[in-house]
């Protein structure tokens, strides 16, 4: 009887897992389609970037989704961010540029799109801003926290063994000398220059005009269009009927969404882990120190 139960369950278990794999491979494939995959009316593709821009995977690969379809002939980019990381931010920023070169993407703003986020709008064919949209924001951040003192009262001590004097520059177990501030400001400098830069390739401004405004300041969408950082004012709607009109479609166009990443599990599992570890290196390093347009 025990030997009969112990198949009875090892069969049930099986039939269980079965499932359960079935299920998981369902749920990718119905994942893998876009919303309006099926639709035979001509549309214009659609890529929202929403919150803080901390990887710039996902955009990418959306854009070239729709780069590589012939009959996708434009793009909206829906913008509601307010900003975020530098390097994510140029990744994107350039993808849109090339993208720009081939096809037409017509940017719309949201509520924000500031810092980070006019950063990677700035290249595109056009730029709609409702007039209420917060933008601009044009400039660079380096945040830094000290906890010496605290660290003195409960009686914690660093120390700190390194191969030269910037190696810790920015631990919060020290106070930053002169050397290290001068060293955070050309970085800042520097890369402030390349957001003025950029903007002004994409929106085709001389750098001179760019620079007067590039001080920080956010611009209401009617503000930016008196400064050329927004091309029309407008809604999300009047952006994907103008998609429409550049890729010569009569009538409202279809919004064609991309096919969404295909999750694998075990990524996620080991991504979680992963990005626990970094956590906790940061947190051993004392050094958690981001560029961001914000």
């Amino acid at each position: 009887m025990t030997k009969k139960i112990m198949i009875i369950g090892a069969v049930i278990m099986a039939f269980i897992g079965l499932l359960f794999i079935g299920c998981v491979f369902i749920a990718q494939a119905l994942m893998g389609k876009g919303d309006a995959a099926f639709t035979e009316k001509p549309g214009v593709g659609l890529v929202e970037v929403k919150g803080m821009i901390l990887d710039s995977r996902e955009t990418v690969r959306q854009l070239r989704h729709f780069l590589k379809k012939d009959d996708i002939k434009a793009v909206v980019l829906r913008v509601d961010s307010p900003g975020g990381v530098v390097a994510p931010s140029q990744e994107i920023y350039e993808e849109v540029r090339k993208f720009a070169a081939k096809k037409k993407i017509i940017v719309s703003m949201g509520s924000l799109a500031a810092s980070g986020g006019y950063y990677i709008s700035a290249p595109a064919t056009l730029i709609y801003a409702n007039p209420g949209t917060i933008t601009a924001s044009i400039g660079v951040i380096i945040k830094l926290s000290n906890i010496e003192a605290l660290m003195d009262k409960i009686g914690i001590k660093a120390t700190v063994i390194k191969t030269g004097k910037f190696k810790d520059s920015g631990s919060p177990a020290r106070a930053l000398t002169e050397e290290d501030r001068a060293m955070f400001q050309a970085v800042i400098d520097s890369t402030h220059t390349q957001f003025i830069r950029a903007v002004a390739a994409g929106r085709k401004l001389p750098e001179s005009e760019v620079r007067k405004i590039a001080d920080g300041r956010v611009l209401s969408g009617e503000q930016a269009l008196a400064c050329k950082l927004v091309d029309r004012l407008g809604t999300f709607q009047d952006a994907i009927e103008e998609a429409g009109r550049q890729a010569g479609i009569k009538g409202e166009p279809a919004v064609i969404l991309p096919p969404k990443k295909k999750v694998n599990y075990l990524d996620l599992l080991t991504e979680g882990v992963e990005e626990k570890f970094d956590g906790a290196l940061n947190r051993i390093g004392g050094r958690g120190i981001n560029l961001v347009y914000e």
